[in-house]
Parts: structure tokens; sequence; C-alpha cells
């Protein structure tokens, strides 16, 4: 039997809308039950052990055995626009000044200056950040958070970088830095705790913190697997945050203005 074209331009269109409820029973089925897909997004530097290890946790709890995560990582400007247009639940990532969001703090990470093993300053724990003015510098990318508040923080402590080259992630400036290119400031993050072939110097009078954040839409519905990860998440940083510690902190995002 042969199919007329109108026959045929209907049997398409009605695939595509047995497609479409096969999609919308799949849905219903995850709101009716504890399963449910959850997409997030993060910046590079909680891949190596943050967010597995958080993931992990959850998903070991009887409740949240059926739950499937995707995983996508970029910059926090590109994340917040996945989770605006509904591709992403939540993004981890810096602060961002976005009205239809909410952004939740959790962990806080010292900025830091990283040099070559043999450099000269190496052996000096405490390094002025004014330091940044008399070698080449390893930067972030501009669009990056990290980038774009960097710019504002040379630029409140008057220091003119002769920055060389800008990366995507603290990967690539750990790298570049261990074979002598150059130093840079970055984030005490993970990664450092392995790194070889670099010195991690405090900054001399200043303590700065870049504060990670859990952010979502407002006015937005969740499904329950989504709204038991956001506050798993939230208890979790209960639980390591010392808030008496805190108090002292300076954050670069209450530093910087733009």
């Amino acid at each position: 039997m042969t199919l007329t074209k109108a026959g045929q331009l209907f049997l398409e269109h009605a695939d595509r809308i047995a497609a479409d409820c096969d999609v919308a029973v799949g849905k219903m089925q995850e709101l009716s039950a504890d399963g449910g897909k959850i997409d997030i997004g993060y910046i590079f530097p909680l891949a190596g052990h943050y967010i597995p290890h958080k993931v992990r946790e959850f998903l070991d709890k009887e409740e949240n055995k059926n739950v499937v995560f995707n995983f996508w990582q970029n910059h926090t400007p590109a994340i917040a626009v996945k989770v605006r247009t509904g591709e992403l639940d939540i993004g981890f990532g810096g602060y961002l000044k976005k009205e239809d969001m909410e952004f939740f703090p959790l962990s806080a990470q010292e900025l830091v200056i990283i040099t070559p093993k043999k450099h000269p300053l190496a052996g000096i724990r405490e390094v002025p950040l004014s330091e940044m003015n008399h070698y080449p510098v390893i930067g972030y990318e501009k669009e990056s958070w990290m980038g774009t508040y960097a710019k504002y923080l040379y630029r409140k402590y008057q220091i003119e970088p002769n920055t060389i080259v800008e990366c995507p992630d603290e990967y690539s400036i750990v790298s570049l830095v261990r074979e002598n290119f150059g130093i840079a400031l970055m984030p005490q993050t993970d990664i450092l705790l392995d790194a070889d072939g670099i010195n991690i110097h405090k900054l001399k009078g200043l303590q700065i913190y870049r504060q990670v954040f859990m952010f979502w839409m407002k006015d937005r519905y969740r499904l329950p697997a989504v709204e038991r990860f956001i506050n798993y998440m939230k208890e979790q940083q209960a639980e390591d945050a010392n808030d008496t510690e805190n108090v002292s902190k300076v954050y670069l995002k209450d530093i910087v203005n733009f």
C-alpha cells in the first residue's frame, strides 16, 4: 500500500504528535515518582571534585536512586543563559546581578598568587598584590566571571598587569605557570592541592575570596527531584560552613563595583 502525498503529510504530523505524547508521558511519570532528570551547569574549578562528590552523595540516598543528572561545564554567564532558557535547572558559579534568579552562597575560595617553582618570589609566603605589576601574568578569559572581576580588582588596587595570555580555566593557568610563562592570581581551588611545580603565595595584607553560588530561576516550577537537590546542597553548605569564620572574609563580589 502506498500513501498519497496528503497521507504522507498526515503521517509525518501524526508521528510528531505521538513523539510529543511520549515526552509528555515521561514528564508526568517524573512528576509522580521519585525520579526525574536534573540538568546542572557548573564552572570548571568545580569539575574535579566538588560537583561529582556532592552529586554522588545525593544519589546514594534511597529516595534519589532513580534520579538522573545531566552535566554541563562553562563560564558563569553562559550557564546563567541556559538556566534562564530552561535548558538547565540549576547553575553553579560566580555571583551575577540577576533579579529573576535566586543565588545561594556555597563554598568560598581565597585568592592566591601562584608562581613557577624556580621563581624570584619562591620561598616568600605572603606576596603583595602589587607584584603582579612586575612579571608576565597568565589571566582568565574576559568573558569568564573571574576574568571580569579580576579586571575590576586590578583597577581598584591600581594594578596594571602585563597579561600575556588568557585561559578558559584553572587547569590551563596552572600548566602555563608551571612552565614558567608567568605568574597568576586565582582562587585556591582543589586543583592546587595536587599541583606540582608551582609555589602558592597568600596575598600580603589582603584576604579576598571568590565565592561559589548555586542559582536557579525564582518563579519557575521545578521537579520534586530538583527541589530535593537544592535543599540537599543548602544542608551541605550549612554543615560545611563555619559562620563565625566567614564573618571576617571579604568577598570579591562585594569589593568590586561595576
